[in-house]
């Protein structure tokens, strides 16, 4: 489900990051890192957008994900209320995040890209993107801020399991990286150079795509499998919520349940 033709007026053009002019309506997103497919997403006013079969069909390996009724924490607080909740942790990474990661890895490989390149903090979407390149076999490079990458080893091996080269952010196999360990050796590395970091390394290689997974558009379009589960799942119970309530980061998780 695509919300932006339903908006109660269209969003500000989004801004060019190097002339800051307003972008066409129409996109594209630049520079072009994307598939041409989830360019078209971002933009598009087309209220439903079909999920490709071959996509449908690794969702169908954990989804549809549980609702619970949480009978016992109503217990506990004497309510009235039926509480539901929706448990998105089922999936091989453990999050909601591969969601998204299988449909930009798909649309990707039909477009001819034979790898993918990402950012990941303390290693959730990295997990997602590492799983989604090994079912559609694209390689996969993931630049892990350097502080999670020596915290989180377990995170970094599953994507490795996956078949993935994570390297630690700031490293010196971009310009930007090179620079800032020029200044700091032991530099921690943050979300945002590691994002540059791989937005660098795919804009290099014509073969490769970048790919985020929250905050844009498209990314928000897939995530909306989790509310469309849940009103079937709603319906199943006999009942409708009158207070959706949820977390905000990139807001993923927020807009493919509200």
């Amino acid at each position: 489900y695509n919300v932006l033709p339903d908006l109660p007026e269209p969003l500000p053009p989004e801004v060019h990051p190097g002339t800051k002019e307003p972008l066409p309506r129409e996109g594209p997103l630049p520079p072009p890192l994307f598939s041409d497919a989830v360019n078209k997403q971002e933009f598009s006013t087309e209220r439903w957008i079909e999920i490709p079969e071959e996509v449908r069909e690794v969702y169908k390996t954990w989804r549809p994900t549980t609702l619970h009724r949480a009978h016992r924490l109503e217990k506990f607080l004497d309510t009235p209320a039926k509480i539901f909740y929706k448990y998105e942790g089922t999936s091989q990474a453990g999050s909601h995040k591969p969601n998204t990661a299988l449909a930009q890895a798909y649309y990707a490989k039909k477009e001819g890209a034979k790898r993918l390149t990402t950012e990941t903090g303390a290693g959730q979407w990295g997990s997602a993107l590492a799983m989604a390149c090994a079912f559609f076999g694209l390689e996969c490079k993931v630049f892990m801020v350097r502080v999670s990458y020596h915290q989180k080893p377990y995170r970094r091996i599953l994507m490795e399991t996956w078949g993935s080269k994570i390297v630690p952010s700031p490293s010196p196999d971009t310009e930007v990286g090179r620079r800032l360990l020029a200044e700091n050796p032991e530099h921690p590395g943050s979300l945002g150079i590691a994002i540059s970091e791989a937005i660098q390394d795919a804009f290099a290689d014509d073969e490769a795509k970048y790919s985020i997974g929250s905050v844009v558009n498209h990314v928000l379009l897939h995530q909306t499998i989790v509310g469309e589960e849940t009103r079937k799942q709603m319906e199943m119970a006999d009942a409708y919520p009158d207070i959706i309530v949820g977390c905000v980061g990139g807001g993923s998780n927020f807009a493919g349940q509200f």
